[in-house]
């Protein structure tokens, strides 16, 4: 029933080689989905991460890398594009016209390298650099299945889109797709990582809604980079 939502799905968020293009509405239908996406950009880090277990700081830094290169690097732009759009003075068509563009300045820059450097150093300093990346990038793809239910958008695009079939209750059943991560985790911890993604998803949400009148594309995939550096740090504290 889910193949076709989930290969969709995959070949929205990853690179992966996955044959013909899949209905994009299918997915569209079934954004609830996300964290699912989740399991496989982790799961290629964890494993990454897992070779290279000797070295927890070479681990933590090439299991973020592996994250963002198998997404095609498509959710780090959206995190770079907010940066400029944050940092840029004047009014509201001022910030949008930033967010929006195809250049990247140095709030970008900044933005980028920031909440990078803390993912891979908080990273590091975990007990176990594979879990805790699995569990932060599932939690990313859930901060993306949030801000697509609630982030009304502020004009047509990707985003418009999918808000458009996302209904309410997608909150709690993009919370299925989370719980396996029970057996691996104890429920403090992903009642943590739950909390600090829900932390973020309504400050960005709060944010986007002051500075630029609603949420685009751009806003849901930097929650995806912003909330896998929030549930790394939550895990370590």
């Amino acid at each position: 029933m889910f193949l076709e939502p989930v290969r969709a799905l995959l070949q929205f968020c990853t690179v992966l080689p996955l044959g013909r293009p899949a209905d994009f509405d299918a997915f569209a239908r079934h954004t609830w989905l996300y964290p699912l996406a989740g399991w496989v950009t982790g799961g290629v880090a964890a494993a990454i991460a897992l070779l290279l277990s000797g070295h927890p700081g070479i681990a933590a830094a090439a299991a973020v890398a592996a994250a963002i290169i198998i997404s095609g690097g498509n959710h780090f732009d959206g995190l770079l594009d907010l940066g400029d759009g944050l940092m840029a003075h004047g009014s509201r068509e001022k910030r949008i016209a930033a967010l929006t563009d195809r250049q990247i300045g140095a709030g970008g820059v900044a933005c980028g390298i920031l909440i990078t450097m803390l993912a891979v150093v908080g990273l590091g300093e975990a007990w176990s650099v594979g879990l805790a990346v699995l569990t932060a990038e599932v939690c990313a793809k859930l901060a993306m299945a949030w801000i697509t239910a609630l982030g009304a958008p502020f004009h047509d695009g990707i985003h418009a889109y999918l808000h458009g079939f996302s209904r309410p209750h997608f909150i709690l059943l993009a919370l299925l797709p989370v719980l396996p991560l029970l057996l691996l985790i104890s429920p403090f911890d992903l009642g943590k990582a739950i909390a600090a993604t829900g932390v973020v998803v309504l400050i960005l949400l709060g944010t986007a809604r002051h500075l630029f009148g609603g949420v685009n594309g751009d806003v849901a995939g930097a929650s995806n980079e912003i909330v896998r550096a929030a549930v790394i740090i939550a895990l370590v504290l």
